[in-house]
């Protein structure tokens, strides 16, 4: 079993870690009310597996042939996302937020089980809790390196086959309004723990290979410095900078009772944290790229941005494409 502990008591635990330079594990849910903190030498690895750029619990294994997969997406319809879509716009045309990451859940179909996606898929933070969830995210959250302090937020996708593709998202007007606004807000989320911050780059291109498609996903990265007793406060200055501002929205307070109300659902860890404090460094994701057994059901949750300039269907196209996954081998579309 799982130990989760009550906010202050995590944020006690993950301070007295990083004072002594204890390594440990993290998994904090959207709202930080479940949060998980456990000694890297505690994680259990029949109930957790991680793997975060490199770092994991998972045993070495020599390359195997692996069977063609199976993955049929039963897709939320358009009328469905509509109310939702329509609700938000109206909150952002009253000025209520500027920006609002609005998620929805596709019930999926697979013969892989949440073990075999956890062990075949490709991401640079992959998470399994047994009879729960995995997470194959591309996001990293917040990286640690000395005293150095980096948030790479991202915010744009296209499909990469189309014409143009790269220029046409850089060039978006929505995409570079959305792209601006949450750089501006994990700046300002930086600097209350940080003492210097600044934007290290802006707007580059990553590309994702999926089960169905290429994508490209626009990121910066914004960068601080941290003061010398980061370690010792770890656990209060994360949790102040949670929710993440590339999953919520700004302003923060109001943004997360527009999303609660538009959803209907309750996110749990998906769009959380999850990350590894090795004794010296920190290193942790976005809990995006998501599927959560929900009463033998298996259930994909994905999200966009959305501001005054979103149109209805070119954001339910994207939603619908974020529900994928990142294999490294043949897969078969189920219809």
């Amino acid at each position: 079993m799982i130990p989760i502990l009550p906010p202050p008591e995590a944020i006690h635990q993950m301070n007295e870690y990083g004072r002594a330079r204890i390594p440990f594990l993290f998994i904090l849910d959207f709202l930080a009310q479940q949060p998980v903190v456990l000694r890297l030498d505690e994680v259990n690895a029949e109930e957790l597996l991680y793997q975060f750029n490199g770092l994991t619990n998972t045993p070495k294994k020599g390359e195997a042939a692996q069977p063609r997969a199976q993955f049929h997406k039963s897709v939320l319809s358009f009328e469905q996302y509509s109310p939702k879509f329509d609700f938000v716009l109206h909150q952002i045309k009253r000025g209520n937020s500027f920006l609002v990451n609005l998620s929805v859940c596709t019930e999926i179909t697979t013969d892989l089980d949440l073990m075999t996606i956890f062990n075949q898929t490709k991401a640079k933070y992959r998470l399994w809790w047994r009879d729960k969830f995995v997470c194959f995210s591309p996001e990293i959250f917040v990286q640690v390196r000395g005293n150095r302090v980096a948030s790479f937020p991202m915010k744009g996708t296209i499909d990469a086959d189309l014409p143009l593709a790269q220029e046409r998202i850089l060039a978006d007007v929505k995409e570079a309004a959305e792209h601006a606004t949450i750089v501006d807000l994990i700046r300002n989320d930086l600097s209350m723990v940080a003492q210097k911050v600044w934007v290290e780059r802006y707007r580059f291109i990553d590309k994702i290979e999926t089960n169905q498609k290429t994508l490209l996903q626009v990121s910066s990265e914004i960068a601080g410095t941290m003061p010398d007793n980061w370690r010792e406060t770890l656990g209060d200055w994360l949790f102040k900078l949670l929710p993440a501002g590339s999953i919520s929205g700004a302003p923060k307070p109001r943004t997360l009772e527009i999303i609660q109300e538009a959803e209907g659902y309750e996110r749990g860890y998906y769009t959380g944290v999850a990350g590894v404090f090795d004794g010296e460094n920190l290193d942790s994701g976005v809990l995006i790229r998501f599927i959560e057994k929900i009463n033998d059901r298996l259930v994909f949750k994905s999200g966009g941005g959305l501001t005054a300039r979103s149109e209805a269907q070119s954001e339910y196209r994207e939603v619908i494409d974020k529900v994928y996954l990142p294999l490294a081998h043949e897969f078969t579309p189920m219809y």
